[in-house]
């Protein structure tokens, strides 16, 4: 459906930036977003201490929702996170103690405060925690009060569920009862603060139907879902992966630096797309970026990763990787915000220092990079694995993986 079938600020925004994959009732939930503010709602399970880009597509759905004038809610997964959410995955998740979980939604909650606003306006972010009612509830309470809206022969139909048993892969009976407590989530959401959409990726489709339904077998309540694409790049992989693992959106979990710099190396066919759904720019001028050829697009690139990081970052981060990707390589010197690694008196061989930098995954990937003529140090390149880095008292050493990789050693 394309964004001139739309009535409301909401749905136009979200579908001219990209955003739009499904939408349960897309008139009524248009109407309704036309005569009222509309709270709607995303879940992040905190299986880790950071989120990463994967999940800043789904913050970027409660981004457009307060942009045109409606409340998001965050809801954090505490109680959800114990069980495991079997969509996509393979195998069974490993169970999180309750403290790894307190301490990973603490860690996480900085990055919704960057990017949406809190305050107590009616329009104002708010943050909550599932465990707050789920870990309440009594077992029996739970099957009585929702599981008589829940047949088998439909649950077996849900991907999450279907392709584990395709595969002949285990789904444990904790994990076929997460849809069951996030469609509880909404119920709970509508009742207490009148939620009436969830918003999410298009692999939680299943579980938003769930919840919709339960709202209207329990309360007779009309709510809604939406869901955007999953997002691939050009080549194919899936977003929020590169070659050194997930990109992360703590600056703890990953230098500002290399967030910076997944967002330059932006494969040229993902420029427009990138812009459209991660940043704030004006829709004729992410036009004219796109339009950009030849050596003109790292332009592109270069606004694409100033925007994103200075949403997820602060703009002095992204003004710092900047200057440190013009030094590195327009000056061919050493950018003050590179990733630093202190050697120490003894000097640290070549392998464990691509390792602890994060540039390698093992040691066996280090003396790969090696063999491959990939590394170099100060513009030299090492092929030796067993050469040990050392530097003066005071010095430092610039090392290089490849074109795209740097970091200080100092002593």
């Amino acid at each position: 459906m394309s964004d001139t079938a739309f009535d409301s600020d909401l749905l136009r925004l979200l579908s001219t930036r990209g955003h739009l994959h499904q939408i349960t009732d897309p008139g009524a939930l248009d109407q309704l977003a036309t005569r009222e503010i509309v709270t709607g709602y995303v879940g992040f399970d905190p299986t880790a201490p950071s989120l990463h880009i994967g999940n800043l597509a789904s913050i970027m759905l409660l981004r457009r929702l307060q942009q045109a004038g409606h409340r998001p809610i965050v809801i954090m997964g505490g109680g959800t996170a114990k069980v495991g959410d079997p969509s996509g995955k393979d195998e069974t998740r490993q169970l999180l103690t309750e403290e790894r979980l307190a301490s990973n939604i603490a860690s996480i909650k900085g990055s919704f405060e960057q990017i949406l606003r809190f305050d107590d306006s009616d329009t104002g972010a708010l943050l909550i925690d599932n465990d707050d009612w789920l870990s309440k509830l009594g077992y029996i309470e739970m099957l009585r009060t929702v599981g008589p809206h829940f047949t088998l022969n439909r649950m077996l139909t849900f991907d999450s569920v279907k392709l584990r048993l395709e595969r002949e892969q285990p789904l444990s009976f904790l994990e076929f009862n997460y849809m069951i407590m996030q469609a509880y989530d909404f119920l709970v959401l509508a009742r207490d603060y009148n939620c009436r959409l969830q918003l999410g990726g298009s692999d939680q489709w299943g579980n938003i139907v769930n919840g919709i339904e339960l709202n209207r077998r329990i309360d007779g309540r009309e709510v809604y879902g939406f869901t955007a694409p999953l997002i691939t790049r050009a080549d194919g992989a899936k977003m929020g992966k590169s070659v050194d693992g997930a990109i992360w959106l703590n600056e703890d979990a990953l230098p500002a630096y290399d967030f910076w710099q997944y967002w330059r190396n932006t494969d040229d066919r993902d420029v427009g797309k990138f812009l459209r759904l991660f940043t704030d720019l004006p829709l004729d001028e992410i036009a004219r970026l796109e339009a950009l050829e030849g050596a003109e697009i790292n332009e592109a690139k270069i606004v694409l990763a100033n925007e994103v990081t200075g949403m997820v970052r602060g703009l002095d981060a992204a003004k710092a990787a900047e200057a440190t990707a013009r030094d590195t390589f327009a000056g061919g010197g050493a950018g003050e915000d590179l990733p630093t690694l202190a050697l120490g008196e003894d000097g640290i061989r070549i392998g464990a220092v691509l390792t602890q930098l994060g540039f390698t995954a093992s040691n066996g990937e280090a003396k790969r990079k090696l063999a491959e003529g990939a590394v170099k140090l100060d513009g030299e390149t090492i092929s030796d694995p067993g050469r040990v880095i050392t530097a003066s008292e005071g010095a430092s050493l610039k090392l290089s993986l490849g074109k795209k990789r740097h970091a200080i050693l100092t002593r």
